[in-house]
């Protein structure tokens, strides 16, 4: 027979909250704290010792503590109930006492960090001049742009593919077709077809290859046996327009075909399999140098690494380009001088090289910044300007490579920088604008649209930091961080968590009211979990519903898709 334990009771529980105010608590109620953490403590000890029988043998430092204990063991006979005190706790500053974050549409400052947008002191977030005005504190690129003589040739050779004449900025601004939980986590990235103008890829955190013609918006494909775990980044073979390089977080490089779904690892940077976190290979950054034939790739160790097109092999051994152990997330070879890369990481440096003479420590230039740089890019057409995105809320423009280039030509605040699980920000090119002074890129700060939070797309002039369009969809309430510009058509592409959503200009002509002709697409997901309003399959998926759904059939708000354009002056 099993001996039996006599059971003790177990004391009451009384929880109490603190009041609503901002105030920090006082210090009598941390030295009261302080007494009942050591008083519990004690009162653990003695109670130990009184099951065990050993009451006189347990040792007390003084004789104050031994007259606690027994007026403890004393009290603990009556039932005296433990008191357990919530506080509220910033997750900013992990201080108690205040809060701050998102209070529905507002963001709330913590008192003890300074603005959230422009990380200066001074002012809250709300009432920020950057949030006023994108432009503030920006200075406009100079109207003469040729600044030595090397540019000058460099703009002589290219002159032809530039438009005398700045056009007006085409803005797509209303949703079209969309695809809802598509993916069954959320979108890493997106890659527009080369060729077929219909067609969209995207990659997810699991892994998972989708391939969708948003043409006909039901023809979709989602391929997830790839790779296992987060695509980084996806380019186009440009020798076979229907065959796709992708690298991934689990340490291979995919060459898949597109029709068939056929995949093959190209290379894989963790031969031994798993050793442990510490010596495990994540690829992050990847672009494809069609003129040399090779594949480039970094790691999460700051290792770049290339392969030939053509045999498939490593063309040199892997080679240190940022410091090591910090994260290579993004390279891209210049459009015109394809000798030229532009490498950015988690080191804070955006970094030029010369792919002539690739050596660790050799870069001609390192574009210093003050935190993690998401993307780093060359202007589409010219090749001679460069774009940063930079975790510190800012945009960084360097506008001629020939010229000085020791700091930028201009910093824009804007906010992209985030404390949840979401794909990095990172502001992309326009592609088709002939003065490359068109970027695009998701906001984070959610804004307050007839009490609806709303996370809008900015279009910004990078040459004066003008907000040139903000663009949304009262229907789609989550976070906007991977977009891409159609590279030929008046086209944009969205990954808002685990959907995709295509948006093209809205005809100006058409009336007040119309019936909303917009193609959705929802993917439904067996299990009780996805059925759930509100549920998500991880912590990063979150806010997977919100776009609007009622049910089995889903109604779309009637409002239109909201634009605020701003004026701007063009030469004509």
């Amino acid at each position: 027979m099993a001996p039996q334990t006599r059971r003790m009771p177990f004391p009451k529980v009384v929880i109490e909250r603190d009041s609503d105010s901002n105030q920090s608590t006082s210090d009598d109620d941390d030295d009261g704290e302080e007494a009942e953490c050591s008083l519990s403590e004690s009162e653990t000890e003695f109670e130990d010792a009184a099951e065990n029988g050993k009451t006189d043998e347990v040792e007390i430092g003084n004789m104050g503590m031994m007259k606690k204990g027994k007026e403890l063991l004393s009290k603990k006979k009556g039932d005296v109930p433990l008191t357990i005190r919530l506080q509220k706790v910033c997750k900013v500053c992990k201080k108690p006492g205040h809060e701050a974050g998102f209070k529905g549409a507002t963001y709330v400052d913590c008192p003890m960090k300074p603005c959230f947008l422009c990380k200066m002191p001074g002012h809250t977030t709300m009432t920020c001049p950057h949030r006023v005005a994108s432009e503030h504190g920006v200075i406009p690129a100079p109207m003469k742009n040729t600044q030595n003589y090397l540019e000058y040739f460099f703009l002589r050779q290219i002159r032809p593919n530039i438009h005398p004449i700045k056009p007006a900025y085409v803005i797509p601004d209303q949703v079209c077709c969309a695809v809802i939980r598509y993916h069954s986590r959320r979108v890493t990235c997106l890659e527009f077809h080369p060729t077929k103008n219909n067609i969209l890829l995207s990659g997810d955190k699991k892994g998972q290859i989708g391939v969708w013609d948003f043409d006909k918006v039901h023809e979709k494909m989602v391929y997830g046996n790839i790779h296992s775990c987060i695509v980084n980044n996806m380019r186009f073979n440009p020798l076979n327009d229907g065959t796709i390089y992708a690298a991934s977080a689990d340490g291979t490089i995919s060459f898949t075909d597109l029709e068939t779904g056929i995949s093959s690892s190209l290379m894989n940077v963790n031969p031994d399999g798993w050793q442990g976190p510490s010596t495990w290979r994540m690829l992050y950054g990847m672009d494809v140098n069609s003129e040399k034939g090779v594949v480039l790739f970094a790691d999460n160790f700051g290792f770049l690494y290339m392969l030939d097109m053509r045999s498939n092999n490593k063309t040199s051994e892997a080679l240190l380009i940022h410091k090591r152990g910090s994260k290579v997330v993004g390279l891209h070879c210049n459009p015109v001088q394809p000798q030229l890369l532009l490498s950015c990481g988690n080191d804070h440096f955006a970094r030029i090289w010369d792919m002539r003479k690739l050596e660790a420590g050799s870069s001609l230039y390192d574009l210093p910044h003050k935190r993690v740089v998401n993307s780093a890019y060359f202007s589409p057409l010219s090749g001679r300007k460069i774009l940063t995105t930079c975790q510190d809320n800012r945009l960084r423009i360097w506008d001629s490579i020939f010229g000085n280039l020791e700091s930028p030509s201009r910093e824009i605040v804007h906010s992209h920088d985030f404390n949840r699980h979401l794909t990095p920000f990172r502001a992309e090119w326009d592609p088709k604008d002939p003065t490359e002074s068109l970027a695009v890129i998701g906001r984070y700060i959610s804004e307050n649209y007839n009490g609806t939070a709303l996370h809008p797309i900015d279009f910004i002039d990078i040459t004066n930091g003008q907000l040139v369009a903000e663009v949304m969809d009262p229907n789609i309430t989550t976070i906007s961080p991977v977009n891409k510009l159609h590279p030929r058509d008046d086209v944009l592409a969205t990954g808002s968590s685990r959907s995709l959503f295509i948006w093209r200009p809205k005809e100006r002509s058409e009336p007040l009211e119309q019936k909303d002709d917009r193609k959705i697409v929802i993917c439904q997901i067996p299990g009780k979990k996805y059925k759930q309003k509100f549920g998500g399959e991880s912590d990063d998926d979150s806010d997977d519903y919100g776009f609007a759904s009622k049910g089995k059939n889903i109604k779309l708000e009637k409002r239109k898709a909201k634009s605020t354009p701003y004026p701007r002056k063009g030469k004509h």
